[in-house]
C-alpha cells in the first residue's frame, strides 16, 4: 500500500465522529543484534544472532526473575498499533503500521508523520519507560523529525498519559499485574495465546503477522482501560462508557474480515463477575 493510501486509512474515520482526540499506541520491538554487537561486544567477532543470545543469558543471569528482556536501547520496533479516538472517545479507527510488510523503518516514518499530523494526545501503557523511549531512539537513529512532539508533548503530568504512571500515582505504587490485570477486571481479554516473552521466537520464525496481532490486541485492551480511567476522572459517566464499549464491540466486529485475530479477541471477550 502506498504511503498516501496508509494515511489516508489512519486519518479518516470510518464513520462521521468528533475530530481526533487521542491516539492509543502500543508497540512490540525485537533486540537490534548488530548494534549488540557493535557495542557489547566489539571485538569478539559475534555474528549478530549469538550477540543477542549472549546477551540474553548475561541478562538472565542478572535478573531475580529470570527475564532474558533487554534494554529498550537495544530494541528496533517491529510492531506498531494506533486506534484513533474522537473526542467523544469513541473508537473512530485502527492500523497496525506498515502492513504486510512490518518494516521498522517505514513502521517509525509512518508513526511520527501520524503523531505530527493529528496532533492529538498520546496514549499508553507503561510508554513512559518503554514505548515512547522506543520510538524517540528510532527517530534518532534513522533521522525523522517529531518537532512538535519534542517542543510540547515531552511533560509527565500534561504530556501523553501513560496509564500505568497514572495508575501507580505516578511511580509511587506498583502495578503488579500490569495491562493483562487490568484488562481483565474489565472482562477484556487480556493475554491469550502470545506474550512479550514469545516476541523474539516469533521474529526468528518470520511471524510478523503474528507480533502485530498481539501488539493490536494490547492496543484494544488499552483503549478500554483508558475509558475506565476517564471515568475515574469523570470525563465519562458509566452510562456513556457502556454505550462507548458497545459501540466499540460493534466496530470490531464489523473490522473482523480485515483483521482476523479480531474474531479471537471477541471470543475471548467476557462480563467479570466482581467479589
Amino acid at each position: 500500500m502506498a504511503l498516501a493510501d496508509t494515511f489516508a486509512k489512519l486519518m479518516t474515520p470510518d464513520a462521521p465522529a468528533a475530530r481526533t482526540a487521542f491516539l492509543i499506541v502500543d508497540t512490540e520491538s525485537v533486540p537490534d543484534g548488530a548494534l549488540l554487537a557493535a557495542v557489547k561486544y566489539p571485538n569478539e567477532n559475534l555474528t549478530p544472532g549469538a550477540a543477542v543470545e549472549r546477551a540474553r543469558a548475561e541478562a538472565r543471569e542478572l535478573s531475580g526473575t529470570g527475564s532474558d528482556f533487554l534494554p529498550v536501547t537495544f530494541q528496533v520496533p517491529v510492531g506498531v498499533c494506533v486506534l484513533r479516538v474522537g473526542a467523544d472517545f469513541a473508537l473512530q479507527s485502527l492500523a497496525c503500521l506498515d502492513a504486510p510488510q512490518f518494516r521498522p523503518r517505514e513502521i517509525v516514518n509512518k508513526f511520527w508523520l501520524a503523531v505530527s499530523l493529528q496532533r492529538a494526545k498520546l496514549v499508553t501503557f507503561n510508554g513512559r519507560a518503554f514505548d515512547m523511549p522506543l520510538m524517540e531512539l528510532a527517530a534518532f537513529r534513522y533521522g525523522f523529525t517529531a518537532r512538535d512532539y519534542y517542543q510540547h508533548s515531552r511533560n509527565r503530568f500534561n504530556g501523553p498519559i501513560d496509564l500505568c504512571d497514572w495508575m501507580t500515582n505516578f511511580g509511587a505504587s506498583r502495578m503488579t499485574g500490569g495491562l493483562n490485570l487490568l484488562a481483565k477486571l474489565l472482562g477484556k481479554p487480556g493475554k491469550m495465546d502470545v506474550t512479550g516473552e514469545r516476541v523474539y521466537e516469533l521474529y526468528r520464525e518470520g511471524r510478523l503477522s503474528e507480533i502485530n496481532d498481539y501488539c493490536l490486541c494490547d492496543t484494544l485492551d488499552t483503549y478500554f482501560v483508558f475509558l475506565r480511567t476517564r471515568v475515574l476522572t469523570g470525563e465519562v459517566d458509566p452510562d456513556q462508557e457502556s454505550r462507548l464499549v458497545a459501540h466499540a464491540k460493534e466496530f470490531l466486529t464489523a473490522k473482523a474480515g480485515e483483521f482476523p485475530v479480531l474474531r479471537k479477541y471477541l471470543d475471548n471477550w467476557t462480563d467479570f463477575a466482581s467479589m
